[in-house]
């Protein structure tokens, strides 16, 4: 292998000549090698962002010269663009305050700038100029966040509140039984148990919204303890409105710089909001593969698109995998959040160094989530249908159409028509006439499933109402 020495304050290190990067990272490629996890590629971008915005913003207070700050920009252009991937090799698991990354940005940028200008750029003294590790990454783990919540997770989950949005319109109408406790309860339609899934979308995403403002104030500008040191006192603001200007977001910098290297609150409480979205995704997904279940011998009040086999030994099983595939990314999230909250609560001092274990978790999660839920989308929802004859099927065999009886005949004794029905093996409609209390037509009257779910419809006089 062809090699280059490289040098910083340890003295001299050898490189692959083909590379970028310079000697501190190289020093921890070679004392870091643990796992395989790597820096999240939603970092990397989020860091070249960064870097561009700080070469403006000094470029702007004078302190870095228009040469520098050009050549700078096109290499973090050429960085965000993807052409420079493989020049970011750290492990995921090295300094906690993500020094060694922002040293592989710094050195990689300034190798690639000094290619295209005849000033010579230095890795620390004109790209990390006015910077320190210890807020340029927390400030690169708030790009990130904020970025990929808001371009990948939330519109998906959208366009899943969309799909049910429309089955929710289909079977507005179509009576099934409710079930509470695992065991039958009063009717409801389809379209009513399927709004309660949306409103859970529709609550998180307003949850995840909410929670995600938090990322957009920035560390900028703290440099190493939260004081700001080696920086000029407009930095950090000139660098937010900089960021806002490249991505669109509306980055500000922090009030407290202080708080800002050594808490982490505003990525526990955004991720917190991420967890409830996957609590709520495991309940529908849970909801729905128990609907399914069967054919024959479960529920069996769903068909969900057949994808795959689903047995390697029992031909023609179907499985609902999307399902499954769904509630394994909740778990993980759920174990995410844990990891999460634990990390944050390190902050010792003036500096919290658990940064790079908290953007992984927290990155995997926005990443994981949107990608299950596409899948679901795609692969089960939208091809989700109700079975009507199924659900009629079961209505009817459910003894908890009784309720309908108790402001007629009270409680007790309808409690009494239901055991009779449940004891002796025969319909409700049998047990209510046999125990006198019911005569046949006022159980017609009163036993009416529809009019049980409470569904507000317009009809004209004396249209009777089909719930399916």
């Amino acid at each position: 292998m062809n090699v280059r020495i490289e040098h910083d304050t340890m003295g001299e290190i050898a490189v692959p000549a083909d590379h970028l990067w310079g000697a501190q990272t190289q020093r921890s490629l070679e004392h870091f090698k643990i796992g395989t996890e790597k820096m999240p590629d939603a970092l990397i971008l989020a860091f070249a962002q960064l870097k561009k915005a700080a070469s403006v913003a000094n470029h702007n207070l004078n302190k870095l010269s228009a040469a520098k700050q050009a050549a700078i920009a096109q290499a973090c252009d050429e960085i965000i663009a993807g052409q420079w991937a493989d020049e970011f090799p750290l492990s995921l698991w090295q300094t906690g305050s993500g020094t060694q990354t922002n040293m592989n940005m710094n050195e990689v940028i300034a190798y690639r700038a000094n290619q295209l200008t005849s000033e010579t750029i230095h890795p620390n003294d004109d790209v990390n100029m006015s910077q320190s590790s210890n807020d340029t990454f927390p400030t690169a783990m708030h790009i990130a966040a904020y970025a990929e919540i808001q371009s990948s997770l939330l519109p998906v989950v959208a366009q899943m509140q969309a799909v049910m949005l429309q089955k929710q319109a289909q079977y507005q109408q179509l009576v099934k039984i409710g079930r509470t406790h695992l065991q039958d309860a009063t009717p409801l339609t389809f379209g009513q148990e399927i709004s309660g899934w949306e409103a859970m979308l529709s609550m998180s995403m307003h949850q995840i919204n909410e929670s995600a403002q938090h990322l957009l104030a920035l560390a900028i500008g703290g440099t190493a303890v939260g004081t700001g040191l080696n920086a000029h006192p407009l930095f950090g603001a000139k660098v937010a409105q900089q960021l806002s200007v490249q991505t669109g977001y509306p980055f500000v910098s922090a009030d407290n710089k202080f708080h800002a290297l050594t808490s982490h609150d505003g990525l526990v409480y955004a991720h917190g909001a991420i967890k409830g979205l996957a609590a709520n995704a495991l309940k529908i997904a849970n909801d729905i593969r128990l609907l399914a279940s069967g054919p024959r011998s479960g529920i069996g009040e769903l068909q969900l698109p057949a994808n795959e086999p689903g047995s390697s030994i029992m031909p023609g099983k179907v499985n609902p995998t999307q399902a499954e595939a769904l509630t394994m990314v909740s778990v993980q999230v759920m174990g995410n959040d844990a990891a999460i909250g634990f990390a944050a609560s390190q902050g010792n001092f003036e500096l919290n160094v658990y940064k790079p274990v908290i953007i992984y978790n927290f990155l995997q999660s926005v990443g994981l989530l949107t990608d299950a839920l596409r899948s679901f989308n795609v692969n089960c929802l939208v091809g989700m249908e109700a079975i009507p004859s199924r659900m009629d099927e079961l209505v009817q065999q459910s003894l908890m159409l009784v309720t309908a009886l108790n402001p007629q005949i009270g409680y007790e004794k309808a409690a009494k028509i239901a055991k009779a029905a449940f004891v002796n093996n025969c319909s409700l409609k049998e047990a209510a006439i046999a125990s006198g209390d019911v005569t046949p037509a006022q159980y017609e009257q009163w036993i009416d499933p529809l009019k049980m779910v409470n569904l507000q419809t317009s009809t004209t006089e004396g249209e009777e109402t089909n719930g399916n």
